[in-house]
């Protein structure tokens, strides 16, 4: 993990992985947006020591990506369900996902894909501009500091 002082380190990118980089974080991020909700449920489609699946959420809910709310009463037993926020990193789990179909080929194909709920389209992460609203590629971005 990256330091949590930032010295030097004045960036977007560094805050982020600071909270989404660890390996099995977007991995469980991912499989909460194939529907997954249970820690078991987690536990079973990830191959994830319990004891990292604990903490690993517990990070999540601290950081407010996911929320821990109760299914049962009797006894006390809880889910965890993506926020906003945690909804907001939809793109980039996508985006990462193009990008290993693009880059890191399987011989039998992707092995998932994103659907448009309704029309069943397949949904692509594409960079637009703020100002003008075109469709900008990749050799057209200029990342640069602003402050």
């Amino acid at each position: 993990m990256l330091r949590h002082t930032y010295e030097g380190q004045d960036c977007n990118l560094a805050r982020t992985l600071e909270v989404v980089g660890e390996r099995w974080t977007l991995l469980i991020v991912r499989s909460a947006l194939l529907g997954i909700k249970r820690f078991d449920g987690f536990l079973g489609n990830l191959d994830i020591a319990r004891n990292v699946l604990t903490n690993r959420l517990a990070r999540l809910v601290e950081t407010g990506i996911m929320e821990r709310v109760p299914y049962q009463d009797r006894p006390v037993r809880y889910e965890y369900q993506l926020t906003t926020a945690g909804r907001d990193l939809t793109r980039g789990v996508i985006a990462l996902m193009q990008w290993g179909d693009r880059h890191l080929h399987h011989e039998q194909g992707p092995p998932r894909r994103a659907d448009h709920i309704g029309c069943e389209g397949t949904v692509h992460v594409e960079l637009h501009c703020g100002h003008c609203g075109r469709r900008v590629h990749d050799e057209e971005v200029d990342v640069r500091s602003i402050r």
